[in-house]
């Protein structure tokens, strides 16, 4: 930790103005926490799950729940008191990010395919290596995707192919191509 001081977060909840868990566990700010957190502390989870913020508890009648714009909520006390909280204890890299989602879903789509593809692939495919997925492997994640769009592909004619030098179910661009 380079100098820095080493707490637990009961010896310090009163004083601190920022509070980010990243720890992947589930319930690290409790609401006892929130209850002894000073007026505007801020909260927010960088972690694995959204668990680790004891948001469930937040939701009760007497707390008053303030929507100050996308992903920044108050969330105020009888007397009071408020904690500005991101994303609603979820994943703020994710809930906060200006990464579209569906740039998520193609990014996770991908990954998904080449662990199953590392999975199923005989023994000795692949070496401790770094490998570039197959040109097939994108386009078949783009297609997955073009409904979002209400795109519609147009096949390639026999012709058309032969001209291009393309097999007419792809992959459609040279290998030194990238996306």
């Amino acid at each position: 930790m380079d100098g820095f001081r080493l707490v637990k977060l009961n010896e310090v909840i009163r004083q601190v103005d920022i509070v980010i868990t990243c720890t992947g566990n589930k319930n690290v700010v409790t609401r006892e926490h929130l209850d002894r957190m000073k007026n505007s502390c801020i909260v927010c989870n960088m972690g694995h799950s959204n668990t680790e913020i004891d948001v469930a508890s937040l939701r009760t009648p007497e707390l008053t729940w303030e929507r100050v714009r996308s992903q920044v909520d108050h969330v105020i006390w009888p007397d009071g008191k408020r904690i500005v909280l991101l994303a609603e204890g979820r994943l703020l890299n994710l809930s906060c990010s200006t990464v579209p989602t569906f740039v998520l879903s193609i990014t996770a789509t991908t990954q998904a395919l080449a662990l199953i593809e590392l999975y199923n692939a005989p023994e000795g495919r692949y070496k401790q290596d770094v490998y570039l997925l197959p040109k097939k492997m994108d386009e078949y994640v783009a297609s997955l995707h073009l409904p979002t769009f209400d795109a519609h592909l147009t096949e390639l004619t026999d012709e058309q192919a032969k001209y291009l030098g393309l097999n007419k179910n792809g992959p459609f661009k040279p290998n030194y191509y990238r996306y």
